[in-house]
């Protein structure tokens, strides 16, 4: 059976020195590169960890320290993996809670970018666990009727992840799914884009699952005491929880997608605190103040008997003189005695 595929499709496994995505490093990476025509690419890359391996990680995968100890680190192998993963949706076992994670991870350690906007994600276990819960081993022998030679190797494991899911999609295409909702459908077709979405039905937002969306399309925590709760509403009543992350021992893809969120925010806190503009008031047009033709004129009176110069506080008004009758006379008996008379008073 043949994929139907509209652009690459990157199958990969990872092998590393364990499962903690903050601290542990990748050892191998093999990848398998589907091509719409069906074709293929093979690489895999073994990957000096930079850290020893634990025995009970060396017992699974079987590398040991000595067998990557001359070879490269991620961060000298970086760009030429992204270079050749590039533009390809990608594929794996449980991929979406551990490889792509870890992958990023190292690639945000070696900064080198790799955008995962715009990709599909199909996560073989995840259709095997809804349709059938059970292992890889028990998945290859169960689709494929095959045991995996090798097992535990990447490109062993890789192969095998692959060709479970032919095998899946040629099995479920026709199978009627029922979800926790009742709802029915046939999710398992020949479509990336319809088996990226059954196989991300937690919809994470940062592949390790700290943080989820809901179904209003809000990101929510999926850990803890906020588990439920808007990442936003979390911010706005527990500040510090953002710089507790931050600061914690989560994934950098994590602390990535909590950092944009917390931007947002904050970006519609500045918003929402910006003065809304005032609206100017609509000029009214003056109305000229029109005089009534029967308006009756004040008139003003003036004393026929005054000259109109001679009224005091008009611009006309002039300061009046003493008339000059020469030099004051001596004062004697006479003029005492009119004074005396004129205010009946006697000397």
């Amino acid at each position: 059976m043949k994929l139907n595929l509209k652009r690459p499709l990157a199958f990969f496994d990872l092998e590393t020195t364990g499962t903690n995505l903050g601290t542990d490093r990748i050892v191998e990476i093999s990848v398998i590169k589907l091509h719409p025509d069906g074709s293929e690419d093979v690489k895999t890359w073994r990957i000096n960890p930079g850290m020893p391996i634990p025995l009970e990680s060396s017992l699974v995968h079987g590398i040991y320290d000595e067998d990557v100890k001359d070879e490269l680190f991620f961060k000298d192998l970086a760009t030429e993996i992204a270079v050749f993963i590039d533009a390809s949706d990608l594929a794996g076992y449980n991929s979406n809670k551990f490889d792509i994670p870890m992958l990023m991870e190292e690639f945000l350690r070696a900064d080198v970018l790799f955008d995962l906007d715009n990709r599909h994600f199909v996560d073989v276990q995840n259709i095997f666990h809804q349709m059938e819960q059970r292992t890889l081993k028990a998945a290859y022998q169960f689709y494929c009727d095959k045991q995996i030679v090798n097992a535990h190797s990447a490109e062993a494991d890789t192969r095998a992840t692959m060709e479970v899911l032919l095998a899946q999609v040629a099995k479920y295409e026709k199978t009627e799914w029922e979800d926790k909702k009742g709802n029915r459908s046939f999710p398992v077709i020949n479509d990336i884009e319809a088996l990226h979405k059954f196989t991300n039905l937690s919809r994470p937002v940062d592949f390790a699952g700290r943080m989820v969306f809901n179904e209003h399309g809000q990101e929510t925590f999926n850990f803890g005491k906020h588990k439920g709760k808007a990442v936003e509403d979390v911010l706005r009543s527990e500040p510090s929880y953002y710089s507790w992350m931050m600061q914690g021992d989560f994934p950098l893809y994590t602390k990535r997608k909590l950092e944009e969120i917390y931007a947002r925010w904050n970006a519609k806190k500045a918003a929402e605190r910006q003065p809304k503009p005032i609206q100017p008031k609509p000029q009214e047009t003056p109305v000229a103040e029109v005089k009534p033709a029967d308006s009756p004129v004040k008139k003003e009176f003036v004393r026929p008997d005054i000259p109109k110069n001679n009224y005091q506080g008009r611009p006309e008004h002039k300061p009046f003189k003493k008339k000059d009758d020469g030099p004051a006379l001596p004062v004697n008996e006479d003029m005492l005695k009119l004074l005396a008379d004129k205010f009946k008073k006697g000397l």
